[in-house]
């Protein structure tokens, strides 16, 4: 349904025909890790989330997996090369 209490206009699905059924029939604004994001965007009543209803919940135990500003860490494939064994390889 279409949001009517603060996103108005935007697709919502807590939105039922008694109003929001979010935890405390509204969404929250978004906290500073959020600054950056793709996923914001402002308000009347400020700037929240598109994804999710509760930015601070996603934030909780590290980094939202919805946050489009943030790279994931990747690991390095640095393998121990034998010296050796790469001047034999190289003087093929």
């Amino acid at each position: 349904m279409i949001c009517e209490t603060i996103r108005k206009g935007m697709e919502c699905p807590f939105m039922t025909a008694n109003g929001c059924g979010y935890n405390g029939g509204k969404c929250h604004m978004v906290v500073e890790q959020c600054e950056g994001c793709g996923k914001t965007s402002e308000f009347n009543t400020g700037w929240y989330c598109t994804a999710c209803p509760d930015p601070a919940i996603k934030w909780k135990n590290g980094t939202c997996n919805l946050a489009s500003h943030v790279k994931a860490a990747t690991a390095s494939n640095a393998q121990k090369i034998n010296p050796l064994k790469a001047s034999k390889r190289g003087s093929r």
